[in-house]
């Protein structure tokens, strides 16, 4: 192989062995790098999930998309393995979907909440804030309501009774014979 040219410039500084080194020697510093992680620098903005939103919002229909083809080649598969394997990676598609809509369900809800304080702020009265118990309760309200209006609130009521009961099972003390 061809031996490759480097630079004086680029090369390390040869010293000779003979001669001492000096007492105070030229010393080049070397800049260090800085790492920055930008979900905690300033430099990177602040992060607003509205914005945020708006900005991917392509990548929605890029999912549905893969969801679609994930749905037709798991419908083409024979081999098990491998159909499991799609079967688990369409469970974790819908599972983000379903997350993602419920986020914004959330953000929503609280922006709603904020516009009327806002209202009510103009009118000349005194903001009013929930606690996190009190909006507990109001999801939890309107997720009874949207069970009810699938008619899937038996069958989740039932599930709820049957898991409290286990719970009770166990911490009662063991009655031993």
């Amino acid at each position: 192989a061809p031996l490759k040219y480097i630079s004086p410039l680029s090369r390390p500084l040869e010293m000779s062995a003979k001669k001492p080194v000096p007492f105070l020697r030229q010393v080049v510093s070397v800049r260090k790098k800085v790492h920055r992680d930008p979900r905690f620098d300033d430099l990177s903005g602040e992060y607003k999930p509205e914005i945020f939103m708006k900005t991917y919002s392509f990548l929605d229909s890029i999912k549905k998309q893969e969801k679609e083809m994930v749905q037709k080649q798991l419908k083409k598969c024979q081999n098990m393995e491998q159909k499991e394997k799609l079967q688990q990676l369409l469970n974790r598609m819908t599972q983000q979907e379903q997350a993602q809509k419920k986020q914004q369900k959330l953000r929503e809800r609280e922006l709603s909440l904020k516009r009327q304080q806002r209202e009510l702020a103009k009118q000349g009265k005194k903001p009013f804030f929930l606690k996190k118990s009190e909006k507990r309760k109001l999801e939890l309200a309107e997720k009874y309501a949207e069970l009810k209006r699938s008619g899937k609130l038996e069958s989740f009521l039932n599930k709820k009774r049957k898991r409290n009961a286990i719970k009770d099972k166990r911490r009662l003390p063991s009655q031993k014979l």
